[in-house]
């Protein structure tokens, strides 16, 4: 069985931000065993699977993201669309657009402490859409 449905995120500010919930509440009833893989459809924000117990982790995340890739560096070519656009394309392709996530007795198996992640890099990203396919 492989079905595939289209998830829609609201806006969200620019940082790291725990969508598990929404991600599950929209998507249809998960098989006993299989695989979920989510796709961002765009190049400047980026899907992740990391601590979702402590915010500290969001906040430190984005911190270190702005300082491996900071604004208005001098080598930019693609400056067309503000400041913030070349530093998030790179880095969406350091984080990646894709997870693939195993489904264990109908639920996500993920670990204790485990959470999906949308990293918002733009200061005005916009809604953002999620393809998921289950395998199952």
């Amino acid at each position: 069985m492989i079905s595939q449905t289209t998830i829609t995120l609201r806006p969200f500010p620019r940082g790291i931000h725990l969508i598990t919930g929404e991600i599950l509440r929209q998507l249809p009833e998960l098989p006993e065993a299989g695989l979920l893989n989510l796709l961002i459809k765009h190049t400047s924000a980026a899907l992740a699977l990391n601590e979702n117990a402590d915010p500290d982790v969001r906040h430190d995340l984005r911190m270190i993201f702005d300082r491996l890739v900071p604004e208005n560096a001098p080598f930019y070519l693609h400056t067309d669309e503000g400041p913030d656009d070349m530093p998030s394309h790179a880095k969406a392709v350091i984080v990646g657009s894709t997870l693939t996530l195993p489904i264990t007795s109908g639920r996500l198996n993920l670990g204790t402490w485990q959470g999906i992640y949308l990293c918002e890099f733009r200061d005005y990203g916009g809604p953002r859409t999620i393809v998921a396919t289950i395998v199952g």
